[in-house]
């Protein structure tokens, strides 16, 4: 159990330190959506690129605590050049690690790291900010997510 913690609090503090896709705006970004957390401060604009039903790149800006941070790092990390019915699935797996709702619908790899949020009830909205806003501009909805 020590190690796992271990290898969770390595990964938030490197992805919060250096969060990939971050500052990054997809030349070509043809969904975009935005959501903020009321509760931490929490605020990020998401950025995609899809072309033939796949995500081709991806970005993020905002600001956020670590844990909303490196979370949403990962994920750009996890669904780059992923097709978007695999980005969906994704989206439900770490949607049922972190609330313990819904089903696992895709293996989740590294992103297992996330497991460790259980720890912090409080950072849950945190961790999944960054989830719900790629889902939204998937979607195109259009209206501003809010983890409350």
């Amino acid at each position: 159990m020590n190690d796992l913690r271990a290898l969770y609090e390595d990964v938030i503090l490197d992805h919060n330190r250096e969060p990939r896709n971050f500052q990054h705006r997809p030349e070509g970004a043809n969904h975009e959506a935005y959501g903020f957390n009321p509760l931490c401060g929490d605020e990020f604009k998401v950025l995609l690129q899809v072309e033939d039903g796949v995500v081709t790149d991806v970005g993020f800006e905002g600001v956020g605590c670590a844990i909303a941070v490196a979370s949403t790092s990962l994920m750009t990390e996890a669904i780059k050049g992923k097709p978007v019915e695999e980005v969906e699935a994704l989206f439900q797996s770490v949607h049922h690690l972190l609330t313990g709702e819904g089903e696992e619908a895709a293996p989740l790899g590294k992103l297992q790291v996330l497991a460790g949020v259980h720890e912090f009830p409080m950072r849950i909205k945190c961790a999944t900010l960054g989830w719900h806003v790629m889902k939204a501009a998937l979607e195109d909805e259009g209206e501003t997510v809010c983890t409350e």
